[in-house]
């Protein structure tokens, strides 16, 4: 068995020890990066209070240096032995540099260690998230620029309506994600808060400046409490997910009209053959696999964000165990997000109208309405004119067809 940072004189279970690590060995991979920075920011704050003299600062920064080449080079993976990110760190580290490296984890523990490095990563994956966003954004005005003077009929309870033009209706859900990037904006306010100086969740009993570590990685501020900076993880995760979820709440519901107007029998939108898939069996169809998707990828997310709001409820305060599990819905939730976002900026891209149906679309019962609202022009009290249009059309159901 490996060297923990926690060794005891004992040994572990070997089932025990493989039950306890998971994953985490292969999640960590995709915060070590994270890690190497908010490490290199705590080592000059160590000799900034005078715990690393100088020449152990530059030994340490150069190998947290080399490190990070090694890992962007893809020369350096986190051992199952390691448990995670954090040990593979610092046993690096203490093999290049022997007792120098031990003194990495002076006045922090592993729980405020992937802290940081979480918050660092959802900093940077909400504001990818936001990007992401944008350029859909971007996609949907051209399209409305392109189309949006076309007219065609809404619906309610999936019934012809009224008319509509694809301006309104695309520009409805520009309006939605507009919603949704301010709350991705006060999530990533409520993320950007350095826990790192905060130890196990009840502070270090050193004077150290949390300040300056904070400053140096771009936080806004210190989350002050230790023992909330603890509480906070589940909680932040969960507001994360709620967020993301949003997002793709507005996906489903714009992926499923696309799905609905694209109907052959319906016909108002086309969608480019290089955007749907085939059957195995019958040779005329032209599914779209993709719309579908995202709209299913929505309810990944809304089952994350329970998991994940669930797992993190009913702990006492302090860290427990149960967090580990906390991270790979949260990895996911980003990527699917990200890859969601990125097929529904091509699918605006490439889609157009077609015109003649979808003008076509607009009957005498579509415009009813408007007509009831021509005899209230006139005059005519606006129930009156509704009893007026509405018998008109009854009658019209009543006389048989020759």
């Amino acid at each position: 068995m490996a060297e923990k940072l926690w060794k005891k004189g004992y040994e572990l279970d070997e089932q025990i020890e493989k039950f306890t690590v998971g994953e985490d060995y292969v999640l960590d991979m995709e915060i070590i990066e994270y890690d190497l920075k908010a490490s290199k920011a705590h080592v000059e704050m160590l000799q900034k209070v005078g715990l690393l003299s100088g020449e152990e600062t530059k030994k340490l920064l150069e190998a947290l240096d080399e490190l990070k080449k090694l890992v962007e080079k893809g020369d350096f993976t986190i051992k199952p032995e390691d448990e995670d990110s954090h040990t593979a760190i610092e046993k690096f580290l203490v093999k290049k540099l022997g007792a120098i490296g031990e003194k990495i984890h002076t006045a922090r523990s592993r729980n405020d260690q992937v802290l940081v490095a979480l918050r660092l990563y959802y900093r940077e994956k909400l504001g990818k998230v936001e990007e992401e966003m944008e350029r859909l954004q971007k996609a949907m005005k051209e399209f409305a620029e392109n189309y949006g003077h076309i007219k065609f009929a809404g619906f309610t309870h999936t019934r012809k309506a009224m008319p509509t033009t694809f301006r309104m209706w695309t520009e409805a859900f520009i309006d939605a994600l507009d919603d949704d990037l301010k709350l991705l904006k006060f999530v990533r306010n409520m993320v950007d808060q350095s826990p790192l100086g905060s130890g196990a969740g009840y502070g270090v009993p050193l004077d150290i400046d949390r300040e300056y570590t904070a400053q140096k990685l771009g936080f806004t501020r210190v989350q002050k409490n230790p023992i909330y900076v603890q509480n906070s993880r589940g909680k932040f995760e969960y507001m994360i997910l709620h967020a993301l979820s949003q997002v793709s709440y507005d996906l489903n519901r714009l992926a499923s009209d696309i799905i609905f107007f694209s109907m052959p029998d319906l016909g108002y939108l086309n969608l480019p053959k290089e955007l749907c898939t085939g059957s195995s069996m019958m040779p005329h169809k032209l599914n779209p696999d993709p719309l579908e998707l995202v709209r299913a990828y929505h309810h990944k997310l809304v089952s994350n964000a329970f998991f994940l709001v669930s797992i993190s409820s009913n702990l006492i305060s302090g860290y427990h165990r149960d967090l580990q599990l906390t991270k790979a819905p949260i990895f996911e939730s980003f990527k699917v997000t990200l890859e969601i976002l990125s097929v529904m900026r091509r699918v605006f891209e490439k889609m157009t109208v077609n015109v003649e149906k979808a003008e076509a679309s607009i009957n005498d019962e579509v415009m009813a309405t408007q007509a009831a609202y021509e005899l209230v022009k006139k005059g005519v009290p606006f129930r009156e004119a509704y009893r007026r249009i509405a018998e008109d059309i009854m009658r019209r159901y009543r006389t048989p067809r020759s």
